[in-house]
């Protein structure tokens, strides 16, 4: 299947930064995997797929369950430090939706935001359909819209300075969106023919530092990253300035940045 303006977006914008992303962004997602496995009612002896690992996060804590592990990334250098990092799992390189196993395979399939970072969502989550068991359980997670006030912080950095996202970063089509609230993930869920779906929202505070938070984008990780450092030095160093100003609504007394984000976590299982 050939990939979209997105897809091939999302792999200029990840490639090589897992070292970057690891020291930041992936402290903050990793918040949410505890929930996603139990939502995917993972355990000791279960076939588990992480689809999209990053560094390996929910990977290494389905391992720690006692699953058998199996963990992909579209991006080599993720994959990489992921097989590095995380006892005991099968790490390999594979991009939705078209993954290299067969039909029914494993027993519970997580995706810790990878419907963020796929073109065709619903041709992704119709593939994690195709490679689970019937009476297997999906468990996803995706960012919720409108974002919370932690989550909006450096895009509102980036619109201070007057930088808009270059056109070399494409949007989702809107044709493949979805609505990100409760109502919206579940019923990209059920549209796959997933049962007994459920989804919530989930919110929390990530704890880090002006420091550890801006060395993401500095560092080019993520769109946002691409954005801060798509027009030079000058305009990042504006950028900077503009988020440290920012940032102080979000800094307690003791210097830590407290960052409000909401995500939402949606389950179902694969009928038949």
């Amino acid at each position: 299947m050939t990939e979209t303006p997105f897809d091939e977006g999302e792999r200029r914008v990840w490639a090589g930064n897992a070292a970057a992303y690891d020291g930041g962004f992936a402290k903050l997602c990793a918040h949410t995997v505890p929930l996603l496995l139990d939502a995917a009612q993972v355990r000791a002896g279960a076939r588990v797929l992480d689809a999209g690992t990053g560094t390996g996060s929910a990977a290494a804590a389905a391992g720690a369950r006692g699953a058998r592990v199996t963990a992909v990334d579209a991006e080599p250098d993720m994959a990489r430090r992921a097989a590095h990092t995380v006892t005991g799992a099968r790490v390999l390189v594979a991009a939705l939706p078209q993954l290299p196993f067969t039909q029914g395979y494993f027993d519970a399939v997580v995706g810790n935001f990878v419907l963020n970072h796929v073109g065709r969502p619903r041709a992704a989550l119709d593939e994690l359909c195709r490679v689970t068991r019937p009476g297997g359980r999906i468990a996803l997670t995706v960012w919720a819209a409108p974002a919370a006030p932690g989550a909006a912080l450096l895009g509102r950095a980036v619109a201070a300075a007057g930088v808009v996202r270059p056109p070399s970063l494409p949007a989702l089509a809107a044709e493949e969106d979805f609505p990100r609230t409760p109502d919206g993930l579940a019923g990209l869920l059920r549209g796959a023919g997933l049962a007994d779906v459920d989804c919530a929202p989930l919110s929390w505070e990530h704890r880090t530092t002006q420091r550890e938070w801006w060395s993401g984008p500095a560092a080019g990780v993520a769109t946002v990253g691409r954005v801060v450092l798509s027009q030079g030095p000058a305009v990042t160093e504006r950028i900077r300035q503009h988020f440290e100003l920012l940032a102080r609504e979000f800094t307690d007394p003791d210097g830590a940045l407290v960052l409000p984000h909401t995500a939402l976590l949606a389950s179902g299982r694969v009928a038949g």
